[in-house]
C-alpha cells in the first residue's frame, strides 16, 4: 500500500506540472501528456479503493 500511494504522489505531481504547462503556455504536448497520467491516476486510485477496504476488513 506504501508503494500505491508513492507512486500516486509522483503522478499527482507530473499531472499538475505538464497541466500546468498547458494551460500557462498552451503546449500541447503537455496536455496529452497531463491526459495520460490522467488515466494512469484513476487506475491507482482504483486500486487503493480496493486495497484500502481490504486492509479495514482485517
Amino acid at each position: 500500500m506504501k508503494n500505491l500511494v508513492e507512486t500516486l504522489k509522483a503522478n499527482f505531481e507530473a499531472f499538475v506540472k505538464d497541466a500546468e504547462q498547458q494551460v500557462e503556455s498552451g503546449n500541447k504536448a503537455a496536455g496529452q501528456r497531463a491526459r495520460k497520467v490522467s488515466l494512469e491516476i484513476e487506475k491507482a486510485l482504483k486500486e487503493f479503493r480496493k486495497v484500502s477496504i481490504d486492509n479495514s476488513k482485517k
